[in-house]
C-alpha cells in the first residue's frame, strides 16, 4: 500500500461492533469468532491499518470488556453504545472520537475478507468526485436479507429498503448495500441527527442518511464492488467457514506467485507471517502455524503440522511430521 495515493485529507474509520450476532448460536460475541488465525474484527482493522487509514474507533456494546481486551495491541478509539439503538445511533455513539477528522469511513466488524485496496480504491472515487456521501454497493443473485439499493433513471441513488421494509418490487432489486460508507465528519453527523426510527424495528437505521442526501438535492454516489464475496459479513458458521477458506486461498495464491509450489492449496494452511522460500515444495494437507521459516527448495510433506519451525534450505520434512517449537 502506498500512502501518496491518497491526498491530505484526515480520515477516521468507525467499524461497528457491537451487536450479539444471534446466528451464529453462540455465547461468544460474533466478532470475536476466529478464522484464519484471528478474530474477524482484527481482520477489518488490519485492512483498515493497511489502507493508511490511521484513526479508528470501535464502536462496542454486546461483551464490550472481552471485546475490547482482543483489541489490546491496536491503537483504537473505545465507543460504547450503552442501548443497541440501531446502526446509527451507533455511529453517532462515535462522533467525539471523530472529532478534527474531515472524512468518516464507516465498517461493519464482521466483514473480514475486506481488502485494504478496496478501501483506497472507494476513497480515491470520493475524493475525486467531492460528494457528500459514497456508499459500497454490490450485486447478488439472492440478495435475500440485504438492504436493497433503490435507484433513480439516472443511477442516482435514492434510498436503501431493508428486507423486512421492502415491497415485492424492492425485493426483487439485486443490488445491496455492503455496509461501508464514507461521508465528510460534518454532514454525517448532521444527516443522522435527522434520522427517525419509522420502521419495523424502532431503530435509528444508518441507511436512512441516504434518503437525507437525496432529499436535499445531493449526489450519493455508489462505489461498485465485485466480487461480492469480498464485501460481505458473516452471519453464521457456514459463513464463518467460507471466510475462512477464501483467505486461505488468497495466502496460499500470494505465495504460489512468489515462487512456491502448493499442491491441493484448498487443504492447506499458512499462517501470514509465516516466511516460505523460492522452489519450496508443500504438498497437501500441510499446517504452517506461528512464524515457521522454511528455505528455499525445502519440501514439506502431506499432512505434517510444523508450530513456530524453521526448515532448512533443500531440506525433506517427511509427511505426518508433527514439529514444535
Amino acid at each position: 500500500m502506498n500512502k501518496s495515493h491518497m491526498n491530505a485529507a484526515s480520515v477516521a474509520a468507525v467499524i461497528l461492533a457491537a451487536g450479539k450476532g444471534t446466528r451464529m448460536k453462540s455465547a461468544k460475541a460474533k466478532v470475536l469468532h476466529e478464522l484464519f488465525f484471528k478474530p474477524m474484527l482484527h481482520h477489518v482493522l488490519n485492512a483498515v491499518a493497511a489502507a493508511w487509514i490511521e484513526r479508528c474507533a470501535v464502536v462496542v456494546g454486546h461483551q464490550r470488556e472481552t471485546v475490547l481486551a482482543s483489541l489490546a495491541a491496536y491503537r483504537i478509539s473505545p465507543v460504547v453504545q450503552e442501548e443497541q439503538l440501531g446502526t446509527g445511533h451507533a455511529v453517532l455513539c462515535a462522533e467525539a472520537a471523530c472529532a478534527g477528522a474531515d472524512l468518516v469511513m464507516i465498517l461493519c466488524g464482521d466483514t473480514p475478507l475486506i481488502r485494504p485496496e478496496t478501501l483506497q480504491a472507494m476513497l480515491r472515487q470520493h475524493q475525486e468526485r467531492g460528494t457528500a456521501l459514497t456508499l459500497m454497493t454490490t450485486e447478488l443473485d439472492n440478495p435475500f436479507g440485504y438492504g436493497r439499493i433503490i435507484s433513480g433513471a439516472d443511477g442516482q441513488v435514492l434510498r436503501i429498503v431493508e428486507e423486512k421494509d421492502a415491497s415485492e418490487a424492492e425485493r426483487a432489486v439485486r443490488e445491496i448495500n455492503a455496509g461501508i460508507y464514507l461521508a465528510g465528519r460534518d454532514f454525517l453527523f448532521a444527516a443522522l441527527r435527522q434520522v427517525g426510527t419509522n420502521n419495523s424495528q424502532g431503530e435509528v437505521y444508518l441507511t436512512d442518511i441516504v434518503g437525507i442526501v437525496a432529499q436535499e438535492g445531493r449526489r450519493v454516489e455508489k462505489f461498485v464492488h465485485n466480487p461480492a464475496l469480498d464485501v460481505l459479513g458473516v452471519n453464521s458458521r457456514v459463513e464463518l467457514v467460507q471466510a475462512h477458506t477464501e483467505l486461505q486461498l488468497r495466502r496460499c495464491r500470494e505465495l504460489m506467485l512468489a515462487g512456491v509450489t502448493i499442491y491441493s492449496p484448498e487443504t492447506v494452511l499458512i499462517s501470514p507471517e509465516s516466511v516460505i522460500g523460492q522452489d519450496a515444495v508443500i504438498h497437501a494437507g500441510v499446517q504452517l502455524v506461528g512464524l515457521c521459516q522454511i528455505g528455499a527448495g525445502a519440501v514439506i510433506g502431506a499432512h505434517s503440522v510444523l508450530d513456530g519451525c524453521a526448515v532448512a534450505a533443500g531440506e525433506q520434512v517427511p509427511p505426518l511430521t508433527y514439529r514444535k517449537v
